[in-house]
């Protein structure tokens, strides 16, 4: 079957751009061909710097005839309505529809219209100018007198279908069977006939077309190269695929730069040869520290060997490190209680006051925090004190992505405790899903207090202020902040209650006169009021990161909002057990029978209470209970009741699941005896409320209701 080969060959397209366009390139024109009924098989997008380049397979010579049906009025309905349905139908009279009986519709019309299919080459004319007229750049522009917006100026289109050109032109620029090579290497016209013979003469004009291949390419080379030198690649994959959208033609050289510039911190190297040149760094395998050495990715095979190309980048880099050693000898100048105080004049947010305003709150909260997660309170306090301080640092304002190691490189330099420097950096921890955490069984239990507190801080203040996550944005980042806290509490299996530590970061907001805002305009209620509407929202909030936490490990939502029902849930680690617990109960015989009799007797109570009009709660009569298993029930309720208080009490929660499961049989028997609906209206009513108690006894351990199956 006929094969489509799209490129299109522009300008540089910016690395962070490429691999999403080729995406979106390949879901638009196969969509598209689809939504013309026109089928495809297997379709490959590809990106380099100067091309994007699609291609679908097995693409069908035409599209399908049609034949559609359009209902159309009845056979006695005024002109102006059968006029109306001809014109719409594309008929010139009415002998052309046919006319349908309906016993209860009686008889109408019915046009049947053919829809002959079309040739997949008209409509590849229609879909790909259609696509690339609407294109999602996330930024875009217009060159010349076009009003056609592209990435960079297009300079080129292949259109190939089966091999032969598919003609149509954009912003001044013809649909064709030819390209170019690499700019420098193979800057001459390239036509092709299909995509095999593409990726074969775009090769020996020197570009690599995957991007993959490219990348591994430049790993392969780095790492002989480096250990040529008996040194090691420091890897970093984000770069790697940078590099790999730079280039075409991937060429990797070695570079040097003075050993006075290891005095700075390594990771400060490391950041600005990345940063500006987009070098990797290297290493001693022996010592483990920084070598004077860095790798750099050319887009061609220089005639000189590379060595003018080498030479520039370690002219840029040398005058970049210089510039960073000046941060680092200028910084340690200054002490961080200087750099704190400095934070008067950096606003954190508008309506929540200054960044050293911020600092007090976390401050006392983490303070506050410390003896939960055994870290010393008064060490707690003074590291979140210190722990914005490199923020106004010339180093963090030069390499904001430093925040926080810098601050504890500075405070190691002049003595402070090795746990309170650690926590300067690792406060910001987690910054991502893959990121790690500060853990206390490590010595980092200051760092986890104070981690904990700038989350808590963050999140209740733009509560406070009304500037909560929306579906289409999350500035603040404020569902990262509670999947931290989350992800914190878990991994470190930290007793915390998060009522009480939402309740103590309102109440510093309140000592520093900070007054409940939603949006521009004063709350309604009072403080206290809005504070507890504030902290119930946020638990709520807590609850749905925490289900999309244990989704991506494979645990059942529906069993944590059965946990989250439960009054009083905000002990993360707790909930995290008690789900587990259930879970595995669940999966029992007993927990999938006692589930669906604990069901079904919530559905008789709610049936006969909506037709009694009235609720079958509270104590039912003990002298009513007649049958030996309505007796056998009440007594297995009651002491489900207790034995599965007693036990989540000791937090034993695989002993309250076996307390429920003793629940089990008693309500099976009871199904199988005894009748509900009884003519005794007063054993009828007793029986509903005995009923009703087997949800009580089950609301220790989850409510039942919420459960699926």
């Amino acid at each position: 079957m006929p094969e489509l080969l799209l490129e299109l060959f522009s300008e540089e397209i910016p690395a962070r751009m490429q691999v999403r366009a080729a995406e979106e390139l390949k879901r638009l024109v196969t969509g598209e061909l689809q939504a013309q009924g026109l089928e495809t098989g297997e379709a490959q997008a590809f990106a380099t710097p100067r091309r994007l380049a699609l291609v679908v397979r097995d693409v069908a010579a035409r599209s399908p005839d049609q034949l559609e049906e359009r209902k159309g009025p009845r056979v006695n309905a005024p002109e102006a309505a059968i006029q109306g349905f001809l014109k719409a139908a594309g008929l010139s009279s009415i002998g052309q529809a046919s006319v349908v009986s309906d016993p209860k519709k009686g008889d109408y019309y019915v046009a049947r219209i053919e829809r002959p299919g079309r040739s997949a080459y008209e409509i590849v004319s229609e879909v790909v100018p259609d696509v690339l007229r609407r294109f999602p750049w996330p930024k875009s522009m217009r060159w010349g007198s076009h009003t056609f917006a592209w990435v960079r100026p297009l300079h080129g289109i292949i259109c190939l279908l089966d091999g032969e050109v598919v003609p149509f032109e954009i912003a001044g620029v013809s649909s064709s069977n030819t390209t170019r090579g690499h700019r420098f290497h193979g800057n001459t016209p390239v036509q092709v006939s299909g995509f095999d013979d593409y990726v074969e003469k775009l090769r020996a004009a020197k570009v690599i077309l995957d991007s993959g291949e490219r990348a591994r390419r430049i790993e392969e080379q780095a790492r002989e190269l480096a250990a040529k030198h008996k040194l090691e690649l420091i890897e970093d994959a984000g770069l790697l695929a940078e590099n790999a959208g730079l280039t075409e033609w991937p060429v990797v050289l070695m570079g040097h730069f003075d050993e006075a510039f290891l005095e700075v911190p390594p990771e400060v190297i490391i950041t600005s040869i990345r940063t500006h040149q987009k070098c990797f760094a290297l290493r001693d395998p022996e010592t483990g520290k920084l070598a004077n050495r860095f790798l750099l990715v050319a887009n061609l095979e220089a005639a000189d060997g590379g060595a003018a190309i080498v030479a520039g980048n370690e002219k840029v880099i040398r005058a970049r490190l210089s510039d960073a050693r000046f941060f680092w000898e200028q910084d340690l100048k200054k002490p961080l209680d200087e750099m704190a105080h400095a934070l008067r004049g950096v606003t954190f947010h508008e309506k929540l006051g200054t960044q050293w305003e911020r600092v007090e709150r976390i401050a006392e909260l983490a303070f506050y925090i410390a003896g939960a997660v055994d870290a010393v309170p008064e060490d707690a306090r003074r590291a979140a004190q210190l722990a914005k301080a490199d923020l106004v640092s010339g180093m963090v304002g030069e390499f904001p992505e430093l925040q926080g190691l810098m601050g504890r490189y500075y405070a190691e330099a002049v003595g402070t405790k090795p746990e309170i420097a650690r926590a300067i950096e690792l406060h910001y921890k987690p910054k991502g899903p893959n990121d790690t955490v500060p853990l206390v069984e490590e010595g980092d239990a200051v760092a986890v207090a104070v981690a904990l507190a700038d989350k808590i801080d963050t999140l209740v203040g733009f509560w406070r202020i009304n500037e909560k996550p929306t579906g289409s944005g999350d500035p603040y980042q404020l569902r990262r902040a509670a999947l931290g806290i989350i992800r914190i509490i878990l991994e470190n299996d930290l007793r915390v209650s998060l009522t009480e530590k939402i309740a103590r970061a309102h109440e510093e907001y309140r000592k520093q006169g900070s007054s409940v805002v939603l949006g521009n305009k004063e709350a309604s209620g009072t403080p206290e009021e809005i504070e507890r509407k504030i902290t119930t929202d946020l638990l709520s909030f807590f609850a749905d990161r925490l289900k999309v936490h244990l989704r991506e490990q494979g645990a059942r939502h529906d069993l944590i909002d059965a946990v989250f029902a439960l009054p009083g849930q905000d002990d993360l680690a707790l909930i995290v057990k008690r789900v587990e617990a259930l879970g595995d109960f669940l999966e029992t015989d007993d927990g999938a029978n006692l589930l669906a009799g604990v069901k079904r007797a919530a559905n008789i109570v709610a049936i006969e209470e909506k037709k009694d009009k009235t609720r079958y709660e509270g104590d039912y009569d003990l002298k009513l209970l007649k049958a030996p298993e309505e007796l056998a029930l009440a007594a297995a309720i009651e002491s489900t009741k207790q034995d599965t208080r007693a036990a989540i009490a000791v937090e034993n929660f695989e002993g309250a699941m076996r307390a429920l499961a003793e629940l089990r049989r008693p309500v099976d028997a009871f199904f199988e005896k005894v009748t509900v609906n009884v003519e005794d209206q007063n054993l009828r009513q007793n029986r509903l409320r005995l009923l009703s108690q087997i949800r009580a006894a089950t609301m220790t351990v989850a409510d039942f209701s919420k459960i699926a199956g």
